[in-house]
């Protein structure tokens, strides 16, 4: 005589392997809040997802380059705007020197004043640095890397504003020893002001550029976090549940294998009792 398997015990273990390893899966996501953990959950999603890893690890450090160049931009502005205040400082010697009422050494004591901010204005312009890079006296292309892929670049320029024809007469030339000389003086601060407040304007322009590239970049991030996050990003609500199907699903299973088991003991002891 031959009796078959218990195919309602193998069917319950079956399911019930089946059960433990979902739960298993079910269990990893929660804890890891990932609904991809490994390829074999999602091997397009998980591609998908470390191409945004990447655009958005991208992104975010061309922000902190960009802001970097504000940063520098900055620095040069301040040293510009230095200058400036030391160029309104000499025109209003040389206003002072043009009057009548001075005289010669009233004047030589005005130039010892405004030779000392000639002096300034070039030391300054000369040590004015971010990150021991010289901003205000080197004329060249800054190259920021300002996207996450290659190319994504933007160009600022510096110049060297003592190679500028009105900035170097007034730093220079000018004296105000003289009531005349005084007077030219005059006219050459003014041309002079007006070149480092064009190039300030240029350097703002720079800067609010730069500015809108780090407002752009941090919605690039943002939009492209959230798509990531919809793509391997456990959804807790649904895995909750899953959790308690699963464990309820797990009792039946178990209930089930022990109910064949004991209609097989009792298969068993039937035909025992016969032999």
């Amino acid at each position: 005589m031959k009796i078959n398997s218990n195919v309602m015990s193998l069917n319950a273990q079956n399911k019930l392997n089946k059960n433990d390893k979902n739960t298993a899966t079910t269990v990893e996501r929660l804890s890891s809040a990932k609904r991809i953990n490994s390829a074999k959950d999602d091997a397009a999603g998980l591609a998908i997802a470390l191409k945004f890893a990447a655009q958005i690890a991208g992104s975010q450090q061309a922000a902190r380059n960009a802001n970097d160049g504000v940063s520098l931009l900055q620095t040069a502005e301040g040293g510009l705007q230095e200058s400036a205040a030391n160029l309104q400082r000499m025109r209003e010697l040389a206003v002072q020197s043009a009057n009548a009422t001075n005289s010669s050494s009233d004047r030589q004591a005005l130039q010892q004043e405004f030779g000392e901010l000639q002096g300034e204005i070039k030391r300054g312009v000369e040590s004015t640095d971010f990150n021991g890079q010289k901003v205000l006296n080197d004329s060249q292309n800054l190259e920021f890397q300002t996207g996450p892929n290659a190319g994504d670049t933007t160009v600022v320029s510096t110049s060297n504003v003592l190679a500028d024809a009105d900035v170097n007469t007034a730093v220079n030339s000018s004296e105000i020893t003289s009531q005349a000389s005084a007077g030219t003086s005059i006219t050459e601060i003014d041309a002079a002001l007006e070149k480092i407040n064009q190039e300030r304007a240029r350097l703002g322009a720079s800067q609010n550029r730069l500015e809108s590239t780090v407002r752009n970049l941090e919605t690039s991030v943002e939009n492209q976090s959230a798509s990531r996050s919809r793509i391997e990003d456990a959804d807790y609500a649904k895995e909750t549940s899953n959790l308690a199907r699963d464990l309820i699903l797990k009792k039946s299973s178990i209930a089930m294998l022990s109910h064949a088991n004991a209609n097989s003991k009792l298969v068993f002891g039937l035909l025992n009792k016969q032999v």
